[in-house]
């Protein structure tokens, strides 16, 4: 018996066909992200996905859906959120932000993570599918 001497690496499988982003998407994406952290629940609710999935760390977990914006009405209104180490990767419709964070408000300490957030442009419009937080010390 033989079998197809094909990998998961072929080139002309959709995975491996890297898009670029336009100047322009890139500032829509990160400003999105940007407002993910500063503009409160409401605006990150008004751009993601009704059955998104976030990862939080310990003791949030997985939330997905409507059970995500109960857990980001307490912990979204950072003051002020850096982003470093910013990387983007587009596969067709998909755009993955990853990227450091140091968000910071009144009365609590400084917090730092490692992220990465999905987008799917639908009808011309980016929208958040997916973000993981892992807190890093």
């Amino acid at each position: 018996m033989t079998f197809p001497t094909q990998t998961a690496r072929t080139p002309g499988h959709a995975a491996h066909k890297s898009g670029a982003l336009s100047p322009r998407e890139r500032e829509v994406l990160w400003d999105m992200e940007d407002h993910f952290w500063t503009s409160g629940a409401d605006n990150a609710q008004a751009t993601t996905a009704t059955n998104a999935v976030m990862v939080f760390p310990y003791p949030a977990g997985i939330l997905q859906g409507d059970q995500i914006w109960p857990h980001l009405r307490e912990r979204t209104g950072w003051r002020s959120v850096v982003m470093a180490e910013r990387r983007v990767m587009r596969c067709g419709e998909f755009a993955i932000l990853t990227y450091r964070v140091s968000a910071e408000k009144p009365d609590v300490p400084i917090y730092k993570a490692l992220c990465a957030s999905t987008y799917l442009k639908d009808d011309d419009k980016w929208l958040r599918i997916s973000h993981q937080q892992t807190m890093v010390v």
